[in-house]
């Protein structure tokens, strides 16, 4: 119940800052990738503050020898740049730039009730498992959540 409440709250902070910063509306998101226009960097200001803060986080957190509710950090392993990440990379750059919406501020965007956002998310959800049954895994590869 502690993983599930505190993945609650997390995510209600996360989809709390990506409205109030405007991350939710894809024309800001449009306006920022637009240099050679009308360009608007309120993306480069919440970016920089998001990783502002996460710096400032790691720091404190990496001082404790092991999270508050699990044994050990779990840090991603994989160092690689290969074709699969520029690939991803790329596609997910162009639905971003296209649609104005990454996946965050689409999920977040839902309690808006708009029906495009819908249609956005559902298409990603495709898109996410048509990869893992291309890849052979099929829809047992989906993530499980970790229990702490």
């Amino acid at each position: 119940m502690r993983d599930t409440l505190t993945g609650f709250l997390t995510g209600l902070l996360f989809g709390a800052g990506l409205s109030l910063g405007g991350m939710t509306d894809p024309a800001v998101v449009r306006g920022f990738l637009d240099i050679a226009g009308d360009w608007n960097p309120a993306l480069a200001f919440v970016m920089a503050a998001g990783l502002a803060v996460t710096y400032l986080g790691y720091r404190l957190v990496f001082r404790q020898n092991r999270p508050l509710w699990a044994r050990s950090f779990s840090l991603p392993t994989a160092t690689a740049v290969d074709g699969r990440l520029i690939l991803g990379a790329a596609l997910f750059g162009i639905g971003w730039g296209l649609a104005g919406y990454c996946p965050g501020p689409a999920l977040a965007s839902l309690a808006g009730g708009r029906w495009e956002v819908a249609a956005f998310v559902a298409a990603m959800l495709v898109g996410m498992i048509a990869v893992r049954f291309a890849r052979g895994r099929g829809a047992g590869a989906l993530p499980r959540p970790v229990r702490g």
